[in-house]
């Protein structure tokens, strides 16, 4: 018996990058997955790289529409007959400094980043509450606790998510729901990757263990939060940045 077994998972941002790490180690333990996602090529691809329909679903989702929210979440019920863990790791990035951002930069990252989880955890509580069980895991930032230079916007939101967790967690605790959030550092993916090297260079210097995090660990960390092994965690933050920024 897998960690998640028989258990409907439902993942933002779903269809690649971090959040398709999250959706196979969910399915390696035994969850059917929901992906929600914009690229519509991407969630085909991902539903079958995961095992197809049968443990698999795409959705084509805008998590800043309450509507497109609402309907993610549903799909999961409707395929898999129960909603059991919300992943929010949807996500954009509109990097400049305060200078120079624009306020359609800032507007969009806080829309996606903060009213995205917002709106998901919002909706996902509404569901489990009538289960009385339920786990949200929301996806912040090392940003949003340190602060990064040119991401105003990114970190404001990240460390919104923080806030937006703990006063989640208080409200639902009642009701057999959890909400947790995971803080990733330096990650391996291919956004990361096309950074400066110089840039790269920099943040390495400042991880202990001396390497970027790969995108399983992230999703090891996700699975802790969904799974019965953090029964007696709510409001929680674990950081999963090789020791950066202590």
């Amino acid at each position: 018996m897998g960690l998640l077994e028989g258990k409907a998972v439902v993942v933002t941002g779903g269809a690649q990058g971090i959040g398709l790490s999250i959706a196979h180690r969910c399915v390696s333990e035994g969850a059917r997955v929901v992906l929600g996602d914009l690229d519509r090529a991407a969630i085909e691809v991902a539903v079958k790289e995961l095992g197809g329909e049968s443990v698999a679903r795409g959705v084509y989702c805008d998590v800043t529409s309450a509507d497109d929210m609402t309907g993610l979440l549903g799909a999961a019920v409707d395929a898999f007959g129960s909603l059991d863990v919300l992943v929010n790791n949807a996500g954009i990035t509109r990097d400049a400094t305060m200078r120079t951002m624009t306020e359609e930069q800032f507007d969009q990252v806080i829309s996606v980043h903060l009213k995205g989880s917002w709106l998901g955890t919002k909706h996902a509580s509404l569901i489990m509450r009538e289960q009385k069980s339920g786990s949200i895991v929301n996806i912040s930032s090392l940003s949003g606790k340190a602060g990064m230079l040119g991401q105003t916007n990114y970190s404001a939101a990240k460390a919104g998510i923080v806030g937006l967790t703990k006063a989640a967690a208080k409200e639902v605790a009642h009701l057999g729901i959890r909400v947790n959030a995971v803080q990733p550092g330096l990650i391996r993916t291919a956004m990361t990757e096309a950074m400066p090297q110089k840039a790269w260079d920099q943040k390495m210097q400042e991880i202990p263990m001396g390497r970027a995090g790969e995108p399983d660990e992230v999703a090891k960390v996700v699975l802790f939060y969904a799974s019965d092994l953090s029964s007696y965690l709510t409001g929680t933050v674990a950081e999963v940045t090789g020791g950066r920024l202590m």
